[in-house]
């Protein structure tokens, strides 16, 4: 039904780790573990299967079920040892059926495994860990259960106990002939959406009727006509065991998305089927029905957990109250706190953290302190707020959920009233403040109709939920007691009931089947499960033994030297080490003994001494005596270390043992030197290992470094400054362990050059230490023959006029360089970068730590000046980079000065221009007064200086060019000729540089420039461009002869269309160009006229005429209909013999305008088409449209040669594109091998069991 849109949720499952020095036992030798208190068998959860343990676990403990499936004997069913016998027939299913339920009765373990019987359902691992809906399964159990059953006594075991029937029928009201329908279930199936519960959802489907009528009405038989009619359904025969599935899972049509229905659902515990059947004269007893099993959902509609709460019908299972005491409320009170104090436990992250206080106390206290005994619920967080210092939501609502949901789960506590207010029950105040003698105080008010509690009444209550049958949830592997109000919180929520199961309350259980799991057992299978249980206890017997046994680490002090105050091996650790296993209930006597066995060339005593390996090697602690006394006594535990040796040295010198002389291993650092270290490493770290009982001055001894100072970091290579410590003189007569040095404590040695980077005043460290760092320095000033590189230690708060000073005594160079010379940073293609200033620091200049430097002739520019490049030229590439220094301050015009006097560059008939993204000559620097703070020009940015003056302000400088379109090549034309034109025609740029190529079906050349104010009209423009000489040469009579486009992508885009409108009305930017194309005759187009060029086909060739300009006025309509009655009316052809397409030369493609030609009313056809101007086909002014006359062709193919080799160079383009992507994504998979793949959702696959055919 579902899939598996549920994923396993493990979070039950506990993950036992083994503990120090213990090896863990393997799963084939570890035997499993016994049944717990309630003696009851879970099932073991194979990864994804805890549907099918909660299914099975109601069909065990359904004993009808597993009485009749136990009555099949092996001549029926076969047996299972001659499954691989090629000519015998077994039954595999009902018999793994049969064992498993066997093992569930009578085999002594925790949980039992249905490995056996996924295999006989032929399922794979894949399977196994893959959940499925429960409801689908409980089906296809049952199909396979039927089908494997053929043939034999038990062939309608399925139908005896699960098959019922509805009646659906249909009453005619005229004539009352009733129409029926009948269908057989062995579930129901009832809705859950806006339903309450399980007694109104049948109410809906067996009493209330539907009715035809109206515009719905019902043909009769009988009648033989439309009729008014009733439809309603009812049980008409009701099964042993009814089962019920719930309708959880939905799907929302509106977001197109599966959820799960979580409102509350009742169901009853027992329920009475009469209202709902079609026969009522009966007993009541034949429609009694008592809940026995309710399979649980956990999770959503895309993951969760199945569990099952059952009913032990036969008292198979250990459950029972606490007896009943003298006082029951404080029991109760008692038992609530408990369950309270449960919920509060948390993890805990410290040793010193506190436990949670307990909300139900504070409440309490908060209620009972109130005069009027009762508070509204907003007012009691008020309060709980005014107490604590610290809101509900703050403190318990991550933990409780809100206030009034943990109010109404303690219900038997507190009272909340209709008006939103909320007071502690009255047997509660009793409790706390103190009652009467008589126990009068303990009824509460009648005025509030409640219930009498009284203690008779209380320990009946409870007396009586423990008599009968009980309650347990069966979570796969665990099998725990509830109680049967515990079945209430599964009405709602992520965690509710999704299966219930009935049976009949006639069925009663023989006396003789009451709490004896033997009872109807087959007894080849109790003999299996008796033999299978000795061997259990034998197994557990040997692992027994096998726990006490030990294995210690034997290291031979004969094989030790002593270093640095700790132990370690002389050879190899396996040759200087042995493992012996002991049992610890042996003597030390004893394991001396074996010790002399196993060292036969020992000579002289024996001293054993408990070791532990620490970060600085081997240490002893404690000797070894009392022979008499057993390992376990005096603390040997498994995966131990004792050290065998003489008791006086090792290696000719003595040990100091204990935990006084522990070794402690520290880490020395030290800030690098030139040409020390990798590439990124700054300090040179070193560890050492000294007694922790060793003074600080015998360390600095140890230390080969020069005379300097130490500091100290006892938490490690920490960051933090204030963790650094300078250990002051005096306390160096201190142990390592009383000045607070640690295993991987942190030792940082700097020498005197280096102790600027301390503040000895407050004893601390002035900077990170992973801020301490290098900065290289290259001469560039060039005194010498080689260009030399130093590293400079710096910080991040150095300044860098400091860097520059060391750097040149670094280099011996001479002190004159000191006023004359800055510092550039380099970047990776080796370009000298902007000057730093010198009051800057580290920081300030963003340099990063290891940054190369270099020191050139000059001097840096101060925080108020700028460093800038400039090129001369529109050639960015080839022309020299010159530098300058200007202040901020200074206008464009100052500036522009200094550099053409820099560049000697004569005249003025220049301006500046920025560099843009793709580094060419971009926006320019028009308001030549500004400054270029003002404009924000930055050091390091690169202008250009262009030839020309910037028009005035208000005036635009247009380039104009000359449009000619070129005509499309006749039939006549050779392939090669096609080729060429698809190269481009040429194109001059208006800098008069080299020639450009653009599109074939436009011909462009550079006519000059045009200064016009904003202001100016088009018609203006016209003349101005007819005043430029390659304009003379033409004849052009008047502008109107002129069209004017602007220049889009090396296209014409917009249509200039109105001679009389301002050229600021058109919003032409500062980089438009404009292009002007000779007409043939004057033009004055409209603002609804739309100028298309438009082709005729050639007939009986892939080719067109010459493009002609058509005017379409569409002022009324912008259709296909339109379009085409006006081409056919401008080609003098029937609208039906013509077919148009609009070109898209970006694509090479052509798009057929529909032939629709119909002939329709004017308001339909407004209604019906659409605007061409609109999508697919963007009608715009320029657009090509091909036209095809079908007298004289048939075809319909708009495409030329042209257009294929156009298609097929975008192809190539387009596949070179592809692979360059590959490899760039096969690279980017090589870098992320290491990432944590995505968790993709798993498809849905259906479930199936695979039964044989046993007809």
């Amino acid at each position: 039904m579902f899939g598996d849109l549920f994923e396993e949720d493990f979070s039950f499952v506990s993950n036992n780790q083994c503990g120090k020095g213990k090896k863990p036992k393997s799963k084939d030798t570890e035997p499993p573990a016994p049944r717990e208190f309630t003696k009851l068998s879970g099932i073991k959860n194979q990864g994804g299967t805890c549907y099918l343990n909660s299914l099975l676990q109601t069909l065990h403990f359904t004993p009808e079920f597993r009485e009749a499936l136990f009555s099949l004997g092996p001549e029926e069913l076969g047996s299972l040892e001659d499954i691989n016998k090629p000519d015998v027939k077994v039954r595999i299913i009902p018999l793994q059926l049969q064992r498993l339920f066997a093992q569930l009765l009578l085999l002594d373990q925790q949980a039992a495994s249905t490995t056996d019987l996924t295999e006989s359902f032929g399922w794979n691992s894949n399977e196994e860990m893959r959940q499925h809906d429960v409801q689908e399964l409980n089906r296809i159990l049952f199909s396979a259960l039927e089908t494997s059953l053929v043939g034999t006594s038990g062939h309608d075991l399925i139908n005896r106990l699960y098959h019922g029937t509805v009646v659906n029928q249909i009453v005619c009201k005229e004539c009352k002939n009733v129409s029926e329908r009948q269908e057989d279930f062995l579930d129901l199936t009832v809705a859950v959406k806006d339903v309450s519960g399980l007694e109104e959802a049948l109410w809906n489907m067996y009493v209330e009727e539907e009715y035809f009528e109206n515009d719905n009405l019902y043909r009769c038989g009988a009648c033989n006509k439309l009729v008014e009619a009733a439809k309603s359904a009812k049980l008409r025969k009701l099964p042993p065991f009814l089962t019920i599935s719930l309708l959880r899972f939905n799907f929302d049509f509106e977001k197109c998305e599966r959820y799960k229905e979580t409102s509350c659902y009742t169901f009853p515990i027992r329920i009475n089927l009469r209202p709902f059947c079609e026969q009522t004269q009966l007993d009541d007893l034949e429609y009694m029905y008592e809940l026995f099993s309710v399979i649980i959902h956990k999770g959503g509609c895309y993951g969760g957990h199945y569990h099952v709460y059952i009913k032990d019908v036969d008292a198979l299972g250990n459950w029972q109250l606490k007896p009943c005491s003298k006082d029951p409320i404080n029991d109760l009170f008692q038992e609530e706190e408990s369950k309270l104090m449960t919920e509060e436990k948390v993890q805990k992250h410290t040793e010193n953290s506190k436990e949670m206080e307990n909300p139900l106390t504070i409440l309490k206290g908060i209620l009972s302190e109130e005069e009027s005994k009762q508070i509204p619920v907003d007012q009691l967080g008020q309060k709980l707020l005014e107490k604590k210092g610290m809101s509900w939501n703050k403190k318990y609502r991550k933990q409780y959920g809100p206030i009034r949901k943990y109010l109404q789960n303690h219900s038997q506590i507190f009272r909340l009233s209709p008006d939103n207010k909320v007071s502690l029950k009255e047997m509660y105040h009793k409790l706390q403040f103190g009652s009467d003698s008589q126990g009068q105080g303990l009824q509460s008010s009648s005025q509030n109709n409640d219930v009498q509690w009284t203690s008779e009444s209380l320990c009946t209550v409870l007396k009586d939920s423990a008599s009968g049958s009980h309650w347990f949830d069966l979570n796969d592997s665990k099998v725990q007691p509830i109680k049967e109000k515990d079945i209430e919180k599964q009405f709602q929520g992520k965690e509710s009931a999704y299966m219930l199961f009935y049976r009949k309350s006639q069925l009663k259980r023989p006396s003789e089947a009451q709490a004896n799991p033997r009872y109807r057992v087959p007894g080849h299978l109790v003999n299996e499960m008796d033999a299978a249980n000795i061997e259990l206890r034998k197994r557990r017997m040997d692992c027994d033994s096998a726990d006490s046994n030990i294995d210690l680490h034997l290291h031979l002090g004969s094989h030790y030297k002593l270093y640095h105050g700790a132990l370690h091996p002389s050879l190899s650790q396996k040759e200087s080490m042995l493992d012996l296993t002991i049992d610890k209930r042996k003597t030390l006597g004893d394991l001396r003994q074996s010790i002399f066995q196993l060292l036969e060339f020992w000579e002289g005593d024996i001293i054993l001494s408990t070791a532990k390996s620490l970060p600085a090697g081997l240490h002893l602690y404690q000797t070894l005596d009392g022979d008499e006394m057993t390992l376990g006594g005096i603390g040997l535990a498994d995966g131990a270390d004792v050290f065998v040796w003489n008791g006086k040295e090792v290696g000719g010198m003595e040990v100091l043992s204990g935990l006084d002389h522990e070794p402690v291993l520290l880490n020395v650092l030290r800030l690098a030197g030139y040409n020390e270290g990798g590439k990124g490493q700054h300090f040179i770290e070193s560890q050492h290992a000294v007694p922790c009982s060793a003074e600080l001055s015998t360390l600095w001894k140890a230390l080969p470094l020069p005379g300097g100072i130490i500091l100290m970091n006892s938490s490690g290579s920490d960051k933090e400054v204030e963790n650094w410590k300078v250990v002051p003189e005096e306390d160096m007569k201190k142990t390592v362990r009383s000045v607070g040095l640690t295993d991987g404590s942190s030792i940082l040695v700097l020498d005197s050059h280096d102790q600027s980077l301390v503040n000895m005043a407050s004893g601390n460290l002035t900077a990170f230490t992973h801020d301490i760092s290098w900065l290289q320095v290259k001469n560039f000033c060039r005194l010498e023959a080689e260009e030399k590189q130093v590293k400079i230690t710096a910080t991040i708060e150095t300044v860098m006029s400091d860097i520059k000073i060391k750097a040149i005594q670094e280099l011996q160079l001479g002190e004159d360089l000191v006023n004359d010379s800055c510092l550039r940073p380099i970047n990776r293609n080796g370009k000298l970068l902007s000057p730093v200033p010198e009051d800057y620091t580290v920081k300030e200049a963003e340099l990063k730590m290891g940054s190369l430097l270099g020191l050139c002739h000059g001097k840096a520019p101060t925080s108020t000046q700028l460093f800038l490049y400039f090129v001369v030229g529109s050639d960015l590439q080839g022309g020299p980079e010159m530098e300058i220094i200007v202040e901020e301050t200074a206008s464009v015009r100052e500036c522009l000065n200094l550099m053409l006097e820099k560049s000697g560059l004569p005249g003025d008939n220049w301006h500046l221009r920025r560099i843009d993204w793709c580094y060419e000559a971009g926006e320019a620097l028009s308001e030549e007064g500004a400054r270029l703070k003002e404009l924000n020009v930055c050091s390091g940015d690169t202008l250009v200086i262009t030839e020309g003056k910037l028009p005035p302000k208000g005036f635009l400088k247009v380039p104009i060019w000359w449009y000619k379109p070129l005509m499309h090549f006749g039939h006549q034309e050779t392939m090669q000729d096609q080729m060429n034109c698809m190269m481009g025609a040429l194109r001059v740029s208006p800098a008069g540089d080299s020639p450009t190529y653009v599109q074939s079906d436009i011909g462009l050349c550079y006519a000059g420039n045009v200064e016009i104010s904003g202001e100016a009209f088009l018609e203006d423009l016209k003349i101005q461009a007819m005043t430029l000489p390659f304009f003379q040469e033409l004849s052009v009579p008047s502008p109107e002869f002129l069209r004017a486009w602007t220049l889009e992508s090396k296209r014409p885009g917009k249509l200039l269309r109105n001679n009389q409108q301002q050229l600021n009305e058109y919003k032409l930017g500062g980089r438009t160009e404009i292009c002007i194309e000779p007409l043939q005759k004057e033009e004055n187009l409209g603002p609804s006229d739309l100028l298309l060029r438009v082709q005729m086909g050639i007939p009986g060739e892939r080719d067109y005429y010459h493009s002609v300009d058509l005017v379409w006025d569409i002022s009324k309509e912008c259709t296909a209909w339109a379009l085409r009655h006006r081409l056919a009316a401008h080609y003098s052809l029937p609208v039906e013999k013509i077919e148009i397409a609009k070109y898209f030369p970006e694509k090479f493609e052509w798009m057929t305008v529909s032939s629709w030609t119909q002939q329709i009313s004017k308001r339909k056809r407004k209604k019906k088409q659409e605007s061409l101007q609109s999508a697919p086909f963007h009608l715009k002014d320029g657009d090509i449209i091909g036209v095809k006359n079908l007298l004289l062709e048939d075809g319909k193919d708009f495409s030329t040669v042209r257009d294929d080799i156009g298609k097929e160079t975008q192809r190539q383009l387009a596949m070179e594109k592809k692979k360059s992507r590959q490899a760039q994504r096969l690279q980017n998979d090589v870098f992320s091998e290491g990432k944590v793949a995505t968790k993709h959702r798993k498809p849905e696959v259906a479930l199936s069991i695979n039964v044989g055919i046993f007809r």
